[in-house]
Formats: structure tokens, C-alpha cells, sequence
């Protein structure tokens, strides 16, 4: 019993990050970590195998959801989920959420990065990335005054498999993913406003090939199961205003998953805006400097003052 309270202590005052000049993830003490279910975890299977966390920052083996959590020196009122991809088969802090959330606090805003449970590993269900995501958003709700947000002001950023737990949420928050285990579950998992890079969307031919679409529904899946978690056919009016960033040329998650959100979301008559690039493949997380993908941490960011999402 006292090693398991160490580790979840632990877990509250220290965190990964990439540090620049070893090239290797390092445990910092200086971010605070935040356990997703800290009594009632949905979905809970047996005994679990440790996590593992390379040198390049790839996560594996999550037991411990949880948000790490980026607190700028001055807040500027907004907050942001931001959800590494992965393929659902592992997370990349390294290359996507951890650089992403250190720019975003630069800004002056609250950045929480979200480790989730993978489907594959041994749980009840492949539904816990999708519960630990809603999860997420209404415990960053909960903690809005603590770090002076603004509740109308929490956002969601998500990364190739990332943008894809991301736009599943923003699209369905009052979806009953799991069984309320607390107050938190009461608030509203909707985030105000959502930011998709390069983002895996559709789950249905010919975008079924992508390796997030066999982790979650399996190798021979029915087309309502794939329609089920295709983002673009869960979008209405109440759909928040979204941000889409892809490269042309990707050939992980093809830039039809960019259009096809583009056009459900001015249907449903839902504010966006889309940058295709001309180059720049996948799983460029904040862009190779001098390339056209670059330009997206700017663009994201002008977006988000001009519909007053952050000041």
C-alpha cells in the first residue's frame, strides 16, 4: 500500500519532457500530473504491465491516465487538452503533445496533455481512450478557477490518431461513454472550441485503412461500427468551431479526412477553417522549421484570437 501512495503522489509533482539538448525524454519536477479516475476507472481489467516511455518520448502500458499539466507564468484566460497520436497503439509526447503544450503555455495558455489508456492493451473494452478524453475535459472544467480559466474558454488539439480522440469528443460530448463515478461527471465535456492536425476523421472505405481504424474496431469491423466512429458523421450544429491543418501529400491518414470534416462542419453550419499544404507527410507535430507545415502554430493561433478564444 505505501508504494502504490508514493507513485500516485509522484504523479502529482513530476512529469516527461524533451529535452533539446540530450535528444532524450527526461522526468522533470516541475509539471503537475493529474490521475483521470483516481477511485472508479471504467473499463478496469487485471494487473497491469509497467509504462513504458522511450528516449524519443512514445508512450505504452498506461494504467495511470492522466493530464499533465503546462502552467504559463501569465494566464491568459484559455485552456487547451492537447492528445499526441499514436495510431492508438502508442502516444507520441515527444513529437506532438509535449512541444505543442510548451508553445501553447508560451502564449499564456493552460496546456494539459493527456496520457490515455491504449485499446489494445487488456482493457474490457476499446471504448477508454474515448472515456478518458471526455474524462479529461470535464476535469479541466472542474479546475478552472484553480488555474484562472475561463470555462467557456477550455479548447481540445489533437494529432493524427490524436485528432482523431479529439474531434470524436468535440463531436459527441454528451455521449454516455461511461457511468458517472463522481461531481466532475456532472459538468460538460464539450470543449469550446477544437484543433485537429493532420487528423485521422473517417473510419469507412476508402479511409479504413489507417492503423487507428484496427486498433479501435478490430480487422473485419461492419460499416455501422465504422460509421459509428467516423468523426465526420457524428457532426451537427452543436458541433464546436474547428480548426483543420494537413499536408497534401499525406499518405498515413489521406488529406480526404481534413475535407470531409471541412464539409460536415459547414453543412451543420459550424464555424472552421482549413489549411492544406502543399507537402509536409505526416506526424510533422509542430512543423519542421523553413517548411510550409511551420506556418500551422500561427495560424492556429491567429484563429483562435480572431473568434476570441484566447487574448
Amino acid at each position: 500500500m505505501k508504494t502504490i501512495i508514493s507513485f500516485i503522489l509522484l504523479l502529482f509533482f513530476t512529469s516527461n519532457r524533451y529535452d533539446a539538448q540530450t535528444k532524450n525524454f527526461q522526468i522533470s519536477p516541475d509539471l503537475q500530473q493529474i490521475p483521470l479516475w483516481p477511485k472508479s476507472m471504467p473499463d478496469k481489467s487485471g494487473s497491469r504491465d509497467p509504462e513504458i516511455i522511450t528516449s524519443q518520448g512514445s508512450v505504452t502500458n498506461v494504467s495511470i491516465p492522466r493530464l499533465i499539466v503546462h502552467i504559463p507564468k501569465n494566464p491568459n484566460g484559455a485552456a487547451i487538452l492537447v492528445i499526441s497520436g499514436g495510431g492508438y497503439a502508442h502516444i507520441e509526447l515527444g513529437k506532438e503533445s509535449t512541444p505543442a503544450a510548451n508553445w501553447l503555455q508560451s502564449e499564456g495558455v493552460t496546456a494539459f496533455e493527456l496520457i490515455y489508456r491504449l485499446p489494445q492493451e487488456n482493457w474490457k473494452t476499446t471504448n477508454v481512450p474515448f472515456e478518458d478524453a471526455q474524462r479529461a475535459v470535464r476535469i479541466i472544467r472542474s479546475l478552472a478557477s484553480k488555474y484562472g480559466i475561463d470555462k467557456n474558454k477550455i479548447g481540445i488539439l489533437g494529432f493524427s490518431a490524436g485528432g482523431h480522440l479529439a474531434g470524436f469528443t468535440a463531436t459527441q460530448p454528451d455521449k454516455k461513454i461511461y457511468d458517472p463515478v463522481d461531481i466532475i461527471d456532472s459538468l460538460s465535456a464539450r470543449p469550446d472550441f477544437a484543433g485537429l492536425i493532420y487528423p485521422v476523421i473517417s473510419m469507412l472505405p476508402p479511409n479504413n485503412k489507417t492503423h487507428s481504424n484496427k486498433s479501435i474496431l478490430g480487422d473485419n469491423p461492419t460499416t455501422a461500427e465504422e460509421t459509428a466512429f467516423s468523426v465526420e458523421k457524428q457532426v451537427n450544429a452543436a458541433t464546436p468551431p474547428t480548426f483543420l491543418a494537413q499536408a497534401q501529400d499525406d499518405r498515413v491518414s489521406p488529406i480526404d479526412n481534413s475535407i470531409l470534416m471541412d464539409k460536415a462542419l459547414k453543412k451543420a453550419d459550424v464555424t472552421v477553417e482549413i489549411h492544406v499544404f502543399q507537402t509536409g507527410g505526416h506526424g510533422w507535430g509542430m512543423g519542421k522549421k523553413g517548411s510550409p507545415t511551420a506556418a500551422w502554430p500561427e495560424l492556429f493561433k491567429a484563429w483562435c484570437r480572431h473568434n476570441s478564444f484566447w487574448k
